[in-house]
């Protein structure tokens, strides 16, 4: 069984996330918690253990990215979840590079949060797409605004070299992957799971799991949630829908 910690300010939403946990027969309830220094007591506990951890970010006392940063330092294991009212692209990226693996918006939150994080577990990537929007358009509107800066101060001549260096560049990191890693890739992006990757590709999962080490290898990444950021920063998702 799996161990969960829920660290939710708000009673009631505390009481709804936590109930599904319970009724799951592959889940634990750790603990539920309202506040980051409760959660960081319970978490500096060595009697206590934790393999999944479900938070909100704006929490009473602080930020949720503390909660996962710390949990992650005691136990790099753990996979956290973020469910949040925060919208906006610097929460949504500052999850992700605090180790979060999903992120999803409390207006589009499941019903069932149980199921969530047991497909998580089973290797999905749960993002809403609402979220996954804002990624990718915060990291185009990053790539505008410093070509913006840029333009005007390079001469034009060094700006065509400039250009087509970045040309050469997008060419080589898109023949980094294999066509079947690329295609996995994308549906790792789209929060596929092992098994469904493999039925939609026609795979085993044992093959879906090699071509997916070895697309973390050529992205020096460790998790799906790195890959998906890895990738988008370095436009390799960028015809994936």
């Amino acid at each position: 069984m799996w161990r969960v910690l829920v660290v939710e300010d708000d009673p009631q939403t505390r009481e709804f996330f936590s109930g599904s946990v319970s009724r799951c027969a592959e889940l634990l309830l750790a603990a539920s918690v309202g506040t980051v220094a409760e959660a960081k007591a319970w978490l500096d506990d060595n009697a206590n253990t934790v393999d999944v951890l479900l938070t909100d970010l704006g929490l009473p006392d602080g930020s949720g990215l503390e909660v996962i940063r710390h949990a992650r330092r005691l136990n790099p294991a753990c996979e956290p979840l973020v469910i949040s009212m925060f919208g906006d692209e610097d929460n949504v990226l500052a999850s992700i590079e605090a180790g979060a693996l999903g992120y999803i918006h409390k207006d589009s939150t499941p019903d069932d949060i149980a199921q969530t994080i047991l497909d998580m577990r089973a290797g999905a990537s749960p993002i809403s797409p609402m979220i996954a929007r804002r990624v990718l358009s915060k990291y185009q509107s990053d790539r505008r605004q410093t070509n913006r800066v840029l333009a005007p101060v390079l001469p034009s001549s060094i700006a065509i070299k400039t250009e087509a260096i970045e040309d050469g560049e997008a060419k080589s990191q898109r023949g980094l992957l294999s066509p079947r890693e690329q295609e996995v890739l994308a549906l790792i992006a789209r929060g596929f799971s092992y098994a469904e990757i493999a039925r939609l590709q026609g795979l085993s999962v044992h093959t879906v799991q090699t071509h997916i080490k070895n697309l973390y290898g050529k992205l020096s990444v460790h998790s799906k949630s790195e890959a998906v950021f890895e990738a988008t920063r370095m436009g390799l998702l960028s015809g994936h829908d």
